[in-house]
């Protein structure tokens, strides 16, 4: 008997790409799992084609939880409910703030009536522009307040927040999960992240777009990997209050990973650089000594076959 068997489980925006993949491993372990989401940057059909071809215990509901709906019943509620690429959280900020900040209360007030345990999809992009390296849970961040990534970088900051004063005060089984950059199968081509981006161009034969020299790092977590860590991080006993980044910490460089997928695709498209967005942080990297302590847990993909299994799946 697993930890998730019999369990109901709630994931807000879990017809996302992490969503989806998390509902999926949740399902499989045997949890009845409530899927709810407001398809703003996404559809009910993966979520509904899993339910059809792998006969998984999975409902979805269309619902927006920054508004006060009712909602299942639940054992363990994971919020992703958050747009999570630049091209979709700037395109609405005040939705997307809106999103990470009433959607988290309502999602924790749910939690408390439940006494759920509630783990937090929580974001690298708290620590802003980086002062440190790699970044550790224990760093505060350094975030411009008022620029046009703020809505996102804030939000989650805000959200982060209310729901440790919570913890603190006794209310609530609460598990923050950081999450670094995150790829694999269902992401959309119009995704708007670096690596589906990469991809679409390379295969159409078009310029893969770099912004400024692409010398700025990134490292990319897949997905299996990272839905291991979010359920690790809701079935470990004990560890309320719990910040984790989640991440691969093998860090390259955003020209290195443009040039690795042309390379792999036999595509003959050149690299095109843009400017540089305002605000975009020159290195991103975790330290995962939490994870690896307190979880057990260490990521076990490579990028390049990663990059092959995502490759292979479209």
């Amino acid at each position: 008997m697993t930890f998730w068997a019999g369990k109901s489980v709630l994931i807000a925006g879990g017809a996302g790409f992490l969503g989806i993949h998390l509902a999926e491993a949740v399902a499989v372990a045997g949890a009845e799992v409530n899927v709810v989401d407001n398809f703003s940057t996404s559809t009910p059909d993966a979520v509904n084609a899993l339910k059809l071809t792998r006969n998984l215990l999975i409902n979805v509901t269309q619902g927006d939880v920054s508004e006060d709906i009712p909602l299942p019943a639940a054992d363990v509620v994971f919020n992703l409910a958050s747009p999570a690429s630049p091209v979709h959280y700037q395109s609405d900020p005040i939705k997307t703030w809106r999103a990470n900040v009433f959607g988290s209360y309502n999602l924790m007030q749910h939690a408390i009536r439940n006494h759920a345990i509630f783990v937090q999809a929580s974001t690298s992009e708290v620590y802003g522009s980086p002062l440190t390296h790699p970044q550790r849970e224990e760093d505060w961040g350094n975030v411009n307040p008022n620029g046009p990534r703020s809505c996102y970088d804030e939000s989650k900051r805000a959200a982060e927040s209310v729901l440790m004063d919570a913890q603190r005060l006794g209310l609530m089984e609460l598990r923050i999960a950081r999450i670094f950059n995150t790829y694999g199968p269902g992401m959309a081509p119009d995704d708007g992240r670096a690596l589906p981006q990469f991809i679409a161009q390379a295969r159409a034969g078009l310029p893969v777009t770099l912004h400024g020299d692409g010398s700025q790092t990134r490292s990319f977590c897949y997905v299996s990997d990272l839905i291991r860590g979010l359920m690790l991080l809701a079935s470990v006993p004990g560890i309320s209050g719990s910040v984790i980044n989640l991440g691969n910490p093998h860090e390259i460089s955003v020209r290195e990973l443009a040039e690795l997928v042309i390379y792999s695709l036999g595509s003959s498209s050149r690299i095109n650089l843009t400017p540089r967005p305002q605000d975009d942080p020159s290195r991103r990297c975790p330290d995962i000594s939490k994870a690896r302590h307190i979880l057990g847990w260490n990521p076990e993909v490579s990028l390049l076959k990663g990059l092959e299994l995502m490759l292979q799946s479209k």
